[in-house]
C-alpha cells in the first residue's frame, strides 16, 4: 500500500474476515497505513501503521524503539486529537501495567509479578482445572444445540483465573460481562461503566487480601517486595486486571477458535480422538491458525525507523498483526490449513521479547485439559450452524466468536 494513499479502515468487514485483508496487504509489503474504527474508545479514527509480515512483526515486538509506555501514548493521543486528553477510568486505573510500560519500569513490574506468578503456582492448579472442566461439561443442557462458548469456553477460564487470583466463587458472576464490555464493548459508555465497576471491585478485593492474606497470586502480589520496592495501589489494581483479561480472553478464544476449526476439519478432530499425544502440538496449531489476539498492544515510534521498506516517522503509532504473522506463507507452509501434526514453534500468538505473555503456560495447560476432556465426553460433537454464518466480535485486539452453537450428540 502506498504511503500517500487513503488509509484502509479496519471496519466490520475486516473484523469478520481479517485474513483476506492481511493476505492482500502482505503481498504488497509489510507496513501499511490504516485507520482505526471510529467507534473504538480513545483511538477511534486514528491513523496507524499496520505491520503484517512474520519477520517484521517478530522483530518489531522486540524493538526497544517501539514504546508501549502509557504516558508517551497518552501525550500522542492528545496531540492527534485534543478532546482525547482525558482517557478516563479505563486507561488511568486499569492500564498501568507491564504491557503499557518500558524498561526500567517494565523490568521492575515483571520481576515483582514473576515472584507470585510461578510455574509451581500454575501447575498446582491442574487438578482444579480438570475438575472445573468436568463439572462444566457435565452441566451442559441435554437439549441440542448448545452454545459451547457461553456454556463452557467463557466460564472455564473465568473460574480458573478467579481461582488463581483468589476471587470467591460467589463473586465471579460479573466478570464475564465486564470482560466483554472492556474488550469489545458496544460503546464507550459501556466500557467506562465496566471499568469503573471493575476498579471498585478489585480495589476492595486487594484491601481484603491486605487485611487477611490468602494463598493465591493476588495476595502474593499484595505482599510482593523487591528490596524496598513494591507495587503501588494503582499498579496492583492494574496488574490484577491484566492477569484477569490476559488469562481469560486468551483462553476463551483459543478454545472457541480451536473448536471451530476442528469442527470444520473433522479429519483433524478424529486424529486427536485417536492419538492424544497430538494435543500439545494441536493447541500450538490453534494458536497459530486463529490467534486469540489479532494484534499486539499499541506501540509508538520513539525515533525515525524502518520496518521492511517503509520509513516510520518518530511519534507514529504502530500496530503489530500477530494473526497475519502467524499465517505468513514465507514462514509457514500452507498457512491457512489446520494441521495438528504441524511441527510446533515459531508462532507469535503470545508475543515475543520482553512483553511475551506471562500467562502462556496457564493458557496452554487449560486448553490441553479442556480439549482432552471435550474429546472424551463428546466424541461425536458437530457444528449446529453453517460456519459462514458465524459472527466474530468487534475488537481491534482480540479474535473471538460471538457464539459457538454445537450439537453434542451424546454417546
Amino acid at each position: 500500500m502506498l504511503q500517500d494513499s487513503v488509509p484502509l479502515e479496519l471496519d466490520d468487514a475486516f473484523m469478520q474476515d481479517p485474513h483476506s485483508v492481511y493476505a492482500r496487504l502482505n503481498a504488497e509489503g509489510s507496513a501499511h497505513r490504516v485507520m482505526m474504527p471510529p467507534g473504538v474508545p480513545v483511538c477511534g479514527g486514528l491513523p496507524v501503521w499496520l505491520i503484517t509480515g512474520y519477520e517484521e512483526v517478530r522483530s518489531a515486538l522486540a524493538d526497544p524503539r517501539l514504546s508501549t509506555d502509557l504516558n508517551r501514548t497518552d501525550r500522542l493521543f492528545a496531540q492527534n486529537e485534543p478532546d482525547r486528553n482525558k482517557r478516563g477510568a479505563f486507561s488511568s486505573a486499569l492500564a498501568t501495567h507491564m504491557l503499557h510500560s518500558d524498561p526500567p519500569d517494565h523490568t521492575r513490574l515483571r520481576k515483582l509479578v514473576n515472584k507470585a506468578f510461578t510455574s509451581r503456582a500454575i501447575e498446582k492448579l491442574r487438578p482444579e482445572i480438570e475438575q472445573i472442566t468436568g463439572e462444566l461439561l457435565a452441566a451442559l443442557p441435554d437439549e441440542d444445540p448448545v452454545d459451547l462458548l457461553d456454556a463452557f469456553a467463557f466460564p472455564l477460564p473465568i473460574r480458573v483465573i478467579c481461582l488463581l487470583l483468589g476471587v470467591p466463587l460467589e463473586e465471579q458472576e460479573n466478570f464475564k460481562s465486564w470482560s466483554k464490555a472492556l474488550v469489545s464493548g458496544d460503546s464507550p459508555a459501556a466500557t467506562a461503566a465496566a471499568s469503573t465497576a471493575m476498579i471498585e471491585y478489585l480495589g476492595d478485593l486487594i484491601e481484603r487480601k491486605r487485611r487477611t492474606p490468602t494463598d493465591d497470586v493476588l495476595a502474593a502480589l499484595v505482599s510482593a517486595r523487591d528490596v524496598d520496592d513494591r507495587l503501588t495501589e494503582t499498579e496492583l489494581v492494574s496488574m490484577a486486571f491484566l492477569l484477569f483479561i490476559g488469562g481469560h480472553e486468551t483462553t476463551v478464544n483459543t478454545l472457541g477458535n480451536g473448536t471451530l476449526h476442528l469442527m470444520r476439519n473433522l479429519d483433524q478432530w478424529e486424529a486427536l480422538r485417536q492419538d492424544r499425544s497430538l494435543l500439545p502440538g494441536a493447541v500450538e496449531e490453534f494458536l497459530r491458525l486463529e490467534s486469540p489476539l489479532k494484534h499486539a498492544t499499541f506501540r509508538c515510534a520513539t525515533e525515525d525507523l524502518r520496518i521492511g521498506d517503509t520509513a516510520i516517522p518518530a511519534g507514529d503509532f504502530v500496530l503489530l498483526a500477530l494473526a497475519s504473522a502467524n499465517r505468513d506463507p514465507e514462514r509457514f507452509g500452507d498457512p491457512h490449513t489446520l494441521d495438528v501434526r504441524r511441527p510446533t514453534g515459531g508462532h507469535v500468538a503470545f508475543g515475543h521479547g520482553i512483553h511475551y505473555c506471562l500467562g502462556a503456560p496457564l493458557a496452554r495447560m487449560e486448553a490441553q485439559v479442556a480439549f482432552g476432556v471435550l474429546l472424551d465426553t463428546f466424541p461425536a460433537m458437530r457444528l449446529a450452524v453453517d460456519p459462514e454464518d458465524m459472527r466474530w466480535r468487534t475488537s481491534t485486539l482480540i479474535r473471538g466468536l460471538h457464539s459457538l452453537p454445537v450439537r453434542l450428540n451424546r454417546p
